[in-house]
């Protein structure tokens, strides 16, 4: 990983010099393993495996304590690791007395509120100014670069191959608990690190939760049982999203898959370089409008993946930005009716100069 990001450190301490900043403290773990490398990952946001430490000037940190001692050696080679025996304050404060940090960034939107009193404490005792930053480190990793795109392609490609083994294999009966189960057991089996999130499978009724929780309902013959999944390999994520049908679909499922569908397209046709993320969620959306279904299409039309499942940027009306070349994102209008059912399609893309690439190449969905 520490080699994907040659050059971001330097870019990083340039924009903390532009804003008079001496350093910033990294504690959201994506961030920290972006930057250095160091995989490890935090139980939760109180049982950390770690922060760094980058100063504007001289080498930066690891600081960990001993669990990860051996980890963050061997990964986070441009990073100097430090221990902390007695906890990550006492350890702080010497660091910013050697490095005479007088201006302290850190990540706001990752930092319990007892951790940044504490924080405000040591900082006042060594007059030492700190300046909260959001989203900071999620800029530069918006644009991945090409060993990045083929990690994340890689993982696209392998969430496909698991989809495709269970969905040979869905029969009535089956409940939507048990084929959850089997996605996540395949991803593991076919080698990745987890799923990248907790897998959606809803039949019938149920489909018409956007974020429904497998139950033990079984699976009928004729419903629409949307299959929302996506796994990490090698850190990064894949996302995807498939309305599957057992038996024949009736008229009424056709005529809202076919929508949904084009919905999809008219959004991965407007993609490109330049255009914002409201841009292409209001084209997508649209389509499912004119046919007088818009309430029934509640969320955004897609977000950001990379090491977060879930990260920018968003396709939706509040991102008036641009989007740029090597940004990569999810298109996956819906279309969900209560007592019904629901369909979503879900495919991910690269953003590029004069359109997309879609990562994409499985077409079962289209069956229906």
């Amino acid at each position: 990983m520490a080699m994907l990001m040659q050059g971001v450190l330097d870019l990083i301490r340039r924009s903390l010099k532009r804003r008079q900043l001496d350093a910033i403290l990294v504690t959201q773990p994506e961030n920290r393993r972006y930057l250095s490398g160091y995989t490890a990952r935090d139980h939760s946001i109180n049982e950390s495996a770690g922060v760094l430490l980058i100063p504007c000037e001289g080498e930066p940190y690891l600081l960990t304590d001993s669990r990860f001692h051996l980890q963050a050696e061997d990964e986070a080679a441009e990073f100097r690791v430090k221990l902390y025996p007695r906890g990550l304050f006492p350890l702080l404060r010497s660091l910013l007395r050697k490095r005479s940090i007088k201006r302290l960034a850190f990540e706001s939107h990752y930092f319990l509120h007892s951790t940044s009193l504490t924080l405000g404490k040591l900082a006042a005792s060594l007059k030492v100014e700190l300046e909260p930053l959001t989203g900071f480190i999620e800029e530069f990793r918006l644009q991945k670069n090409n060993a990045e795109l083929a990690l994340i392609e890689r993982a696209v490609l392998l969430n496909e191959e698991v989809f495709q083994e269970i969905y040979k294999a869905l029969r009535p009966g089956q409940t939507e608990k048990e084929v959850a189960h089997a996605l996540e057991n395949a991803m593991r089996r076919k080698g990745a690190e987890r799923p990248s999130f907790e897998t959606i499978v809803a039949g019938g009724p149920n489909a018409a939760l956007p974020h429904a929780v497998p139950s033990d309902r079984p699976l009928a013959a004729g419903e629409t049982i949307v299959i929302d999944m996506g796994l990490v390999l090698d850190g990064y994520c894949s996302d995807m999203t498939r309305t599957v049908v057992l038996g024949t679909p009736d008229a009424k499922t056709i005529a809202l898959f076919r929508l949904v569908r084009k919905a999809q397209l008219a959004g991965l046709n407007s993609l490109r370089e330049g255009i914002s993320g409201m841009a292409v969620d209001k084209i997508a959306r649209n389509v499912i409008e004119r046919a007088g279904l818009g309430e029934r299409f509640g969320h955004g039309l897609g977000h950001g993946v990379g090491l977060n499942v879930h990260e920018g940027p968003s396709l939706n009306y509040r991102n008036r930005k641009p989007l740029a070349e090597g940004m990569v994102v999810t298109v996956e209008p819906g279309v969900y009716i209560p007592n019904w059912g629901g369909i979503r399609l879900e495919n991910m893309a690269v953003v590029e100069k004069d359109g997309c690439r879609v990562l994409n190449k499985d077409t079962t969905f289209l069956d229906i």
